[in-house]
C-alpha cells in the first residue's frame, strides 16, 4: 500500500505497511480500486451530461463512494466490495444511456472496461496492481497536483453528501466531480492545467459549502450564542460524534422521554447552538476534548457511542461492543445502523450504568456563526477604528494526534489582549475551553462552528472587507490553519480560489506537495508553513 492523503503519514512521506489511522493494506487497495471504478462511471456520466443525461442516483452514489475513501470513514472490506460492484453496474447502465443518445462510448481508459473480481481477495490484488498514486502521472509535480485535486474532491464529496442529506443539491457539483475524475486520467497536462482544475475545485467547494450552510440553517435555524456544559448530568447517556446534524436530530427525537441524556463529541459540539436542536431538554453537554485523547475518553464514557461520519481512528477492540456507526461509517466488529433506527443504541444506553452523579467541569460558548458576528458588526468595526481591536486571527482547521499540534494552543495563548480569535473545525479543541475575556462585550474567542462552517467564516471576512472598502487580504486578519485530512484540502483550495494570501499552514506541509508545487503556491499565493515557534509567527504578523 501507499497512502499519503492525510497529515499523519509515517516517516518518508507515506504509510506503506499500515496506515497511522489503522487502515490496513487490503482496505487501502480496495479504496484505490473504488476510485478507479468510479472513474469509469465518470467517463460516461461526463459524456452523458453533454447529451443532457443527468442521473441523480449515479450522482449521489459517486459522492458517497468518493466520500467513503476519505480518512477514517470506512474500514470494512465487504462494504467496499459492494461499492465497487455498484460503481461498475452504474457505469454500464450509463454507457447504455449515452449510446442511446448518440454520445461517445469508445473510451480507451482502463477504467471504462474494468471488470471486478468476485472475491475480496481478488479485488485486493486488483487494487494493489493499480499502483494508483504512482500511476497518476510520471512527472512528480503533475502527480502532486493531481493528488491535491483528488484529495480536494474527497472533501467536496463529503460536504456535498452532508448537504444532500438535508435536501440541498446542485447538479454542477456532481458534474464537476465527474470532470475532475476524468482529468485525473489525462496525460500531457501542464502545471498550469492542473492548477486551473484545482482552483475550479475550490470554486465548486465554495458552492458546496454554501448549500450545506443553507441546509443547516434552513432546517435548524441560525446558530445562537450558547453555553455548553463540559461536565455530566446524572443518568443514562449516549455520545454522538461526527458532523451530520440530521442524525443528531433523529437521535434526539427517538430518545425523547426515555431518560437518556445526549452528549456531543468532536465536531458535533457546535450543534448545541442550533435553535431546533437545543430545544430538546435532554440534549445536555459535550464530552471529550483533544482529538488524540479520544481513545482514553470513550472507555470512560458510561454509555454507547454513535459515529455518524469520520472522526476517529479505527476503534480499539476493547470497546467495539458499544460502538455504533451510521451512514458511510463502517468498521469490522462494530454494529452498523440501517434505516436510521437507533433502537439498538437506545437499548444499549439503558443497559449501561450511565453517569452516577452530576459533575461540573465548566462550560464553553458556541454559536458565533456569521449571523451572530455580523449582528454586532458595527461594534467590531468601531472597535477596529478606535484601535480597541488591533488584529483578527482565524486559528482553526482539522486536528490529529501527530506531535506539533501544541503550536496552535501556544499561539492562541500568546494572542495579545487587543486581538480577537475566530476558530472553527476540530482544531479548536486544542484551546476551545480557554477564557480569553472580551473586547467591548464581544468574546475574544469566537467559535464559528464545524469545518463545514468555513463558509460562515468566509462570509464574515468578506462582509468586513466590504465594510472597510478593501480586499480580504487588506484586512487586519491572519489565517493560521492546521490540516489533517481531505476536507481541509478542499477548504484550502477554496481560499486559494478566492485569492486569499499569506495563509500559514501546519503543523507540517502535505507530504504529497513536491518542492516544485510548493514554489508555485508560494509564488502565487504566498502560502507558507507555520514557523518553528508561534512566537516567530506572532512577531512577523503583528510587525507587518
Amino acid at each position: 500500500m501507499f497512502c499519503n492523503q492525510c497529515e499523519q503519514t509515517a516517516k518518508d512521506g507515506g504509510c506503506t505497511k499500515i496506515g497511522v489511522c489503522g487502515k490496513n493494506e487490503e482496505v487501502s487497495n480496495l479504496q484505490d480500486l473504488l476510485i478507479h471504478s468510479v472513474q469509469g462511471l465518470a467517463l460516461y456520466a461526463a459524456e452523458g451530461r453533454k447529451q443532457g443525461i443527468v442521473d441523480e442516483a449515479a450522482d449521489l452514489f459517486t459522492l458517497e463512494a468518493v466520500f467513503s475513501t476519505l480518512t477514517n470513514v470506512d474500514f470494512d472490506p465487504t462494504r467496499f466490495q459492494e461499492l465497487i460492484n455498484r460503481a461498475v453496474q452504474l457505469r454500464n447502465e450509463m454507457k447504455d444511456k449515452v449510446a442511446a443518445a448518440g454520445g461517445k462510448t469508445d473510451f480507451t481508459e482502463a477504467a471504462s472496461t474494468f471488470t471486478p473480481s468476485d472475491t475480496i481477495e481478488g479485488l485486493d490484488a486488483q487494487g494493489a496492481a493499480l499502483n494508483f498514486i504512482q500511476s497518476l502521472d510520471e512527472d512528480e509535480n503533475i502527480r502532486s497536483l493531481k493528488q491535491t485535486l483528488l484529495y480536494g474532491l474527497k472533501g467536496i464529496a463529503a460536504y456535498a453528501d452532508h448537504a444532500w442529506i438535508l435536501g440541498q443539491k446542485d447538479d454542477a457539483i456532481a458534474g464537476f466531480v465527474y470532470e475532475a475524475l476524468v482529468a485525473l486520467m489525462a496525460r500531457g497536462l501542464s502545471v498550469d492545467d492542473c492548477v486551473a482544475v484545482a482552483l475550479k475545485a475550490g470554486e465548486i467547494n465554495l458552492r458546496t459549502m454554501e448549500i450545506l450552510d443553507a441546509g443547516n440553517t434552513g432546517t435548524y435555524g441560525h446558530p445562537q450564542p450558547t453555553s455548553v456544559p463540559l461536565g455530566a448530568r446524572k443518568g443514562k447517556c449516549i455520545l454522538i460524534t461526527g458532523h451530520d446534524l440530521k442524525d443528531l436530530q433523529l437521535l434526539l427525537e427517538q430518545t425523547e422521554g426515555k431518560g437518556i441524556n445526549i452528549y456531543t463529541h468532536g465536531e458535533m459540539l457546535p450543534a448545541h447552538a442550533y435553535p431546533e436542536l437545543k430545544k430538546y431538554s435532554h440534549f445536555y453537554g459535550h464530552f471529550g476534548t483533544a482529538w488524540q485523547n479520544q481513545h482514553k475518553e470513550f472507555p470512560n464514557f458510561p454509555g454507547p457511542v454513535l459515529f455518524t461520519t469520520n472522526c476517529i481512528q479505527k476503534p480499539k477492540d476493547s470497546y467495539k461492543d458499544r460502538i455504533f456507526t451510521d451512514g458511510l461509517v463502517g468498521w469490522p466488529g462494530c454494529t452498523h445502523i440501517t434505516g436510521k433506527d437507533y433502537t439498538a443504541v437506545i437499548e444499549k444506553a439503558l443497559a449501561m450504568e450511565g453517569f452516577p452523579e452530576d459533575t461540573d467541569r465548566g462550560s464553553v460558548m458556541v454559536g458565533f456563526g456569521r449571523n451572530t458576528v455580523l449582528g454586532v458588526a458595527d461594534k467590531v468595526i468601531e472597535g477596529v477604528k478606535s484601535k480597541a481591536i488591533r488584529h483578527f486571527f482565524l486559528v482553526g482547521g482539522c486536528d490529529g494526534a501527530k506531535p506539533g499540534r501544541d503550536y496552535y494552543t501556544k499561539f492562541v495563548e500568546q494572542v495579545p489582549a487587543d486581538c480577537m480569535v475566530l476558530t472553527l473545525a476540530c482544531g479548536k479543541f486544542r484551546f476551545f475551553d480557554k477564557d480569553l475575556g472580551d473586547i467591548g462585550g464581544i468574546p475574544r474567542l469566537l467559535d464559528v462552528g464545524q469545518c463545514n462552517d468555513a463558509y460562515s467564516a468566509i462570509k464574515i471576512a468578506v462582509a468586513l472587507a466590504d465594510a472597510f472598502d478593501c480586499g480580504v487580504n487588506d484586512l487586519p486578519l491572519s489565517m493560521i490553519l492546521s490540516w489533517y485530512e481531505q476536507k481541509a484540502v478542499a477548504i484550502l483550495l477554496t481560499l486559494l480560489y478566492l485569492g486569499i494570501k499569506d495563509i500559514r499552514l501546519g503543523p507540517s506541509l502535505p507530504a504529497f506537495i513536491t518542492p516544485g508545487v510548493l514554489q508555485v503556491l508560494v509564488d502565487n499565493f504566498a502560502i507558507k508553513p507555520v514557523a518553528e515557534t508561534p512566537e516567530e509567527d506572532m512577531a512577523t504578523i503583528l510587525a507587518a
